[in-house]
C-alpha cells in the first residue's frame, strides 16, 4: 500500500505557475500488515462443537498456560443408588424376628419355668439366629422374666418337698438345665441337713411297708437303691433305713419272706 504526501510546493495552492514545473515528490511509509490469527489445529478424536459431542476446546491464555473450563463440562460424578429401601426392609426383619423371639420365650416360660439355656435350645430349633434372639433374651432377664437364680430355688423347693429327691438329685437336674453353679449352690443352701434327713426317712418308712414280704437282707438292699436313686448321700440312707427297720420290728414284722 503506498501512501502520498504533498510536498512543500503544493502547500501554496495559490502559485498556479509552480504547480505546473514543480516536480512531485512522493514518499512511501512502512506499513505493517494486519495478519489473522491462524485457526487452532484442531486435535484427532476431537469433534466439532456443531456435531455435539466432545468436550469443549480449551481457551488459551497468554504465555500458552491453558483454562479448564471445568464448570462448562457436561460430565457429572455418578450418583450412588438410595440405600434407605434397603435398610428399611433390614430393619423390618429384624423387627419381625425381635417378635417372633418374644413370643416363642414368653410361650415356653408359660408352660414350665425353663433357664435362659434351656430358651436358647428352642430358639436355635426354631432357626432363629443367635444375633437376633441374644439382645430379646437379654431385655426379658433384664426384666424379670428370664430369672436362673429364682428358677433354681423354686426347683430345689419344689423338688425336694413333692418328689422326695436328695440334694445330689437336685445339683444334677440344675446342672442339666446349664444354671450357674453358684445360683445352685445358694439354691440347696435352703435344704438343711435335717431337712434331707426327714424327707429321706419319711420315704423310707413308706417303702419299707411295700417290701414287707422280702426278709430284711432283700429288703434292706431294695431300699438302699431307692434311696440312693432319689439323690440321698449314704449317710442319710444308712439312718433314714435304721430308723424304717427299727418300726417294722416295732410292728412284729418276721424278716421272713413266704413263697
Amino acid at each position: 500500500m503506498v501512501v502520498k504526501f504533498p510536498s512543500s510546493s503544493e502547500d501554496n495552492a495559490g502559485d498556479g505557475s509552480s504547480r505546473d514545473g514543480a516536480e512531485e515528490q512522493e514518499r512511501l511509509a512502512p506499513v505493517t500488515p494486519l495478519r489473522r490469527a491462524a485457526p487452532a489445529r484442531r486435535r484427532d478424536g476431537d469433534d466439532h462443537p456443531s456435531r455435539g459431542g466432545g468436550a469443549r476446546p480449551v481457551a488459551e491464555l497468554p504465555g500458552g498456560a491453558g483454562w479448564n473450563n471445568t464448570w462448562g463440562t457436561e460430565s457429572r460424578a455418578p450418583v450412588a443408588p438410595p440405600v434407605a429401601a434397603e435398610d428399611d426392609e433390614q430393619d423390618d426383619e429384624a423387627i419381625r424376628q425381635a417378635r417372633k423371639t418374644n413370643g416363642l420365650a414368653i410361650r415356653q416360660l408359660a408352660r414350665r419355668g425353663m433357664s435362659r439355656w434351656e430358651l436358647e435350645q428352642v430358639l436355635n430349633k426354631r432357626e432363629i439366629d443367635p444375633e437376633v434372639y441374644g439382645p430379646e433374651l437379654d431385655r426379658l432377664e433384664t426384666l424379670g422374666v428370664i430369672d436362673d437364680a429364682s428358677l433354681a430355688t423354686t426347683l430345689a423347693f419344689t423338688q425336694h418337698s413333692r418328689k422326695g429327691l436328695g440334694r445330689t438329685a437336685i445339683q444334677q437336674d440344675l446342672a442339666r438345665r446349664h444354671i450357674d453353679p453358684e445360683l445352685i449352690e445358694a439354691a440347696l443352701a435352703d435344704i438343711g441337713e435335717d431337712d434331707e434327713l426327714d424327707r429321706a426317712t419319711e420315704l423310707a418308712v413308706k417303702r419299707i411297708g411295700q417290701l414287707s414280704t422280702y426278709d430284711d437282707e432283700t429288703a434292706r438292699r431294695r431300699l438302699h437303691g431307692f434311696l440312693a436313686r432319689k439323690g440321698y448321700s449314704s449317710s442319710v440312707i444308712r439312718q433314714a433305713m435304721d430308723a424304717a427297720f427299727a418300726g417294722r420290728r416295732s410292728r412284729g414284722g418276721s424278716g421272713v419272706r413266704f413263697q
